[in-house]
């Protein structure tokens, strides 16, 4: 079952790409089939330590050439008049979907094309920031994902070294007195789980943090929190913290999802059932039910996701029991709205102008409690 709600994201991420299969409901062993590269792993040397020196390993960066992705806008928005005095460190989801590699190349077309457009469609949120960083890397394909073998934990562990190395050069550019801002989708929400446990978690770094937006990846209360040694966000005005979701429509059945954290988190040595973090978008609390006219604009991307009209009260957000956050019958958003009610692929854009405006307000919390 976990792996079923997996292939739903490979499904999107297929289609996207342009693979037109037919809107099916593929078994487990089709699924793998698909996905899961045959060969063995390929181990590979970890890149130099100062490979993201190297402004071409980045999707967007200060002083890059060219359009920046980060500062796309959507039809009907009103330009920030003032930017915050920030820098974010955004990774992005999986784009690499081929078979022939367990890591996707750093010069494969397909992925960094795809890359470019969900850097543009997720990491424009924190477009008013001082500075927006988004790391390409050797991402896990999305194979790694869908099998238990010994070779997609190395491909993960592969990915997270890429990362983590484009951190520590994005940590060493930022002035001292700046606060930090991280966030990722998907792929990139897993790999920032991991980040801030091993390289922000009780270290001076962790009073820099004014959020860390993990969203499209589940966040167990228990199990995930205390290792992150971050505190999930409660309030708006609260900084410091952690904001996570998943959206599903109301009569979404989640349980693959849940068991698909399950496969890669392992059992809980917490007492009792795993509790996962829904944080509200349109509230900056936890939980708790937001009807759509309180969400301040979502944005409806074209099949390319080049176009998006902002939409006021595109959604409303409520959080189920269950921990993923529910979003009413569900718009119509294009072909990438996965089956099930799974709106995976549009986490940030629901809730575009909501999430702008909840990491302006975090950063401004956490200058005023220097």
């Amino acid at each position: 079952m976990a792996r079923k709600f997996l292939y739903f994201v490979a499904f999107c991420t297929v289609v996207f790409i342009g693979g037109r299969l037919a809107l099916a409901f593929y078994p487990e062993q089709l699924t793998r089939l698909s996905f899961t590269p045959g060969g063995q792993f390929e181990a590979q040397p970890d890149l130099a330590a100062n490979a993201y020196a190297n402004p071409d390993l980045w999707f967007a960066r200060p002083g890059m050439s060219g359009s920046n992705p980060v500062q796309w806008q959507p039809e009907g928005f009103r330009p920030d008049p003032v930017p915050v005095d920030a820098a974010v460190f955004f990774v992005h989801p999986t784009t690499y979907l081929k078979k022939a590699h367990w890591n996707g190349p750093l010069d494969d077309p397909d992925a960094r094309r795809i890359g470019q457009v969900m850097v543009r469609a997720n990491a424009s949120v924190f477009g008013a920031a001082r500075e927006v960083w988004a790391p390409r890397y050797r991402q896990a394909t999305f194979g790694a994902f869908v099998t238990d073998a010994p070779e997609a934990r190395q491909a993960q562990d592969l990915a997270y070294r890429d990362v983590a190395l484009a951190f520590d050069a994005f940590v060493a550019a930022q002035p001292a007195d700046r606060p930090i801002v991280l966030a990722g989708h998907s792929q990139g929400s897993f790999i920032l789980k991991r980040l801030v446990a091993e390289k922000v978690a009780g270290t001076p770094l962790a009073q820099r943090i004014a959020a860390a937006y993990i969203i499209g990846w589940l966040v167990d209360t228990r199990r995930d929190l205390p290792s992150m040694g971050l505190p999930a966000c409660d309030r708006p005005e609260q900084s410091g913290c952690v904001i996570s979701y998943l959206s599903f429509t109301d009569n979404a059945d989640t349980a693959m999802m849940r068991d698909a954290y399950e496969r890669f988190a392992g059992k809980s040595d917490a007492a009792g059932a795993a509790s996962y973090l829904c944080s509200n978008p349109l509230t900056g609390g936890i939980g708790g039910n937001a009807p759509a006219a309180r969400n301040p604009g979502g944005i409806v991307p074209d099949a390319k996701f080049e176009q998006a009209r902002l939409t006021a009260a595109l959604v409303g957000a409520s959080c189920a029991a269950d921990g993923t956050l529910r979003i009413g019958s569900g718009p119509d958003m294009g072909p990438f709205v996965l089956p099930g009610g799974n709106y995976h692929v549009y986490d940030y854009a629901l809730y575009w102008q909501a999430l702008r405006q909840d990491f302006a307000r975090r950063v401004a919390a956490w200058q005023t409690r220097r």
